[in-house]
């Protein structure tokens, strides 16, 4: 990648007649409009998320909605010790084991004491990691012997701790699968649902919400294998009475755009006269706590003993906040290092969340993954993330930044970017802004582009949750089992050289663990707002400016600037040449950073100056 800093006139004039002087302490109290009130907290962390049916899978027979014997899956005991020393070597922290719990499936358990759910409410051959079907077990199709399915888990969770990597999994608190029965629960405890009024549409200490006197109807025009398959010959499910869908469905006909193959859990929410509404304190029945606060909590606190160091919560603001106070706050007890992470996605709750809800981390999806991916494809402005920024003070480094994750499209699909190695300037952006974590997605760093239908997903660039399926691009990392890259093209190697490079060197810049962040959009001229964005994080040990070009069209050459004030609050001299090093190639510059340099950016490039 070439990269050229060509310094304007004036400064290579006044090169050989300024003196270099060494920088002094930071001005702690320094404020402008461009600085953020919050120190950040140093907790960087950088997750690894992994859909564990898909990733250790070596079969690409790929045949669309297949069954697990034509596509093959993947196995607890896939992920080996080279899989997770590979992960380590990536600068991953935290490992997300996604679809571990026992959910709704087409496959058939019955010899294992498992009972076998309904077809036409599973969405595709190996169903939703997010219909659980048992919150006490883990999915069969994952182990070598469905019998030890659980130990072959602690078996996995042993090997990740042994690599240095904590342990993460989902909880989905909001919802169930339609024909939830525990068969793994302990001895003592009740089953959801089994002490349940199911003549009243509300009970503060029902689990569920019932349409007393309807019948549950399957969407009408759902074929579980899709058009390509002849209906199957399968009875349709039956459910009497109706229970409301995950989805905040309160009618018995939920459509197949619903989540239909759920059932909404029941938090202690009056939903009779004004349907869900978190916010509405009339409607919420608190006291005696709901049992269904007591058994999901429990469900929290088994598997945290279990060994799970903490958990992704699906939905979670579709949960009232006070449960997630008594919730962590019970599991804390136990187990105080344990990380609570939320699926969110309305800003105006983020601080409730954290400070009432007790979560470590919440998404950043709503806020800078859009920004971001609209700049990538010109639908919007970078220069948004700046006022973005101001609106989230105090918080930043509590949010979870991404490109990908299993519910949006694959950063290099046709969809999206259409190039693994644009990831460069949006990767830097957003593992480097704040200290709060970073999350990949299993074969983002190897370009997956998930071209074609799979199956129940369709062809809609994400890679399947829903089924059987092998990853080509991934399985050019697996490489046979060995981890190490040795079917990759020669894009890939770069590609998965970078996410190595930057995401170890987020764990080990003190700068990007504990600076401080200052906005540099409105300093630069010949600046395209647009499309660059650039900003500092400092530390008393290290300054780091950092400037990205998110164009896939234009190189720019802004002139950089820093004011003699931020100058001055870094500790350093107006006027002064300062060496610039780049971290991301080592190149080294020299620089008179309050005069103003131009910098060539050239198209999907990034620059990490340290300046010393």
């Amino acid at each position: 990648m070439k990269r050229n800093l060509i310094f304007v006139s004036v400064v290579l004039l006044l090169l050989s007649c300024h003196t270099k002087h060494p920088m002094q302490p930071i001005d702690e109290n320094f404020k402008d409009e461009n600085t953020l009130n919050e120190k950040p907290a140093n907790h960087k962390i950088n997750i690894y998320q992994v859909m564990t049916r898909l990733y250790g899978n070596q079969t690409n027979t790929n045949v669309p909605f297949g069954t697990m014997e034509e596509n093959g899956v993947g196995k607890f005991a896939d992920i080996n010790e080279a899989a997770l020393k590979s992960m380590v070597k990536m600068g991953i922290t935290h490992v997300w084991y996604t679809g571990v719990l026992e959910c709704a499936t087409m496959n058939d358990y019955s010899g294992y004491g498992i009972k076998n759910d309904n077809p036409y409410v599973v969405k595709g051959r190996a169903g939703s990691p997010y219909a659980i079907k048992d919150y006490y077990d883990v999915n069969p199709d994952l182990a070598l012997n469905p019998k030890q399915r659980k130990d072959e888990f602690k078996d996995l969770i042993s090997r990740s701790h042994d690599a240095g990597l904590k342990v993460l999994i989902d909880f989905v608190p909001n919802h169930v699968a339609r024909q939830y029965q525990s068969d793994a629960k302990p001895d003592g405890v009740k089953d959801l649902g089994e002490n349940d009024d199911p003549s009243k549409l509300f009970a503060p200490q029902n689990n569920f919400y019932y349409l007393s006197g309807q019948h549950f109807e399957t969407p009408s025009d759902y074929n579980p294998l899709g058009e390509i398959m002849a209906p199957l010959e399968t009875k349709k499910y039956t459910e009497t009475p109706a229970k409301a869908t995950g989805n905040n469905v309160f009618r018995n006909t939920p459509s197949q755009g619903d989540w239909f193959e759920t059932i909404k859990l029941n938090y202690g929410i009056d939903v009779v006269n004004q349907g869900i509404d978190l916010n509405n304190t009339s409607a919420k029945h608190f006291e005696p706590i709901p049992d269904t606060w007591i058994k999901m909590t429990n469900i929290l606190l088994y598997w945290a003993n279990f060994g799970v160091d903490g958990f992704r919560c699906d939905m979670a603001e579709m949960v009232p906040v006070e449960f997630w106070n008594y919730a962590i706050n019970e599991v804390k007890k136990v187990k105080p290092n344990t990380v609570f992470i939320a699926e969110i996605y309305n800003p105006n709750e983020y601080r409730n969340y954290i400070n009432t809800g007790n979560f470590d981390f919440l998404y950043d999806k709503v806020g800078t993954y859009d920004d971001v991916r609209r700049a990538i494809e010109k639908k919007g402005s970078i220069d948004s993330l700046t006022n973005l920024q101001r609106s989230l003070d105090g918080i930043t480094s509590n949010l979870v930044r991404f490109l990908e994750n299993h519910d949006e499209q694959r950063f290099a699909s046709q969809f999206f970017a259409g190039n693994a190695l644009r990831c460069v300037p949006a990767m830097v952006l957003t593992t480097c802004m704040h200290s709060g974590p970073s999350l990949l997605y299993f074969g983002q760093e190897s370009g997956v582009k998930a071209e074609g239908a799979e199956g129940f997903g369709g062809d809609d660039g994400r890679t399947t949750m829903f089924d059987y399926w092998g990853v080509k691009e991934h399985q050019a990392f697996m490489n046979g089992g060995k981890f190490d890259g040795g079917k990759y093209t020669s894009e890939q190697k770069t590609v998965h050289a970078f996410y190595t490079q930057l995401l170890n060197l987020s764990l080990q810049s003190d700068a990007l663990k504990n600076g401080k962040f200052y906005n540099l959009q409105s300093s630069h001229d010949n600046y395209n707002r647009d499309q660059c964005f650039s900003f500092l994080r400092y530390t008393n040990h290290q300054r780091l400016l950092i400037v990205v070009n998110l164009s896939n069209e234009s190189n720019f050459t802004p002139a950089l600037k820093l004011n003699d004030a931020i100058l001055k609050a870094l500790g350093g001299t107006p006027g002064t040449l300062y060496t610039l090093k780049d971290l991301l190639t080592g190149d080294t510059y020299e620089a008179n950073l309050s005069s103003g340099f131009k910098i060539e950016l050239q198209t999907n490039s990034a620059f990490i100056f340290e300046i010393n």
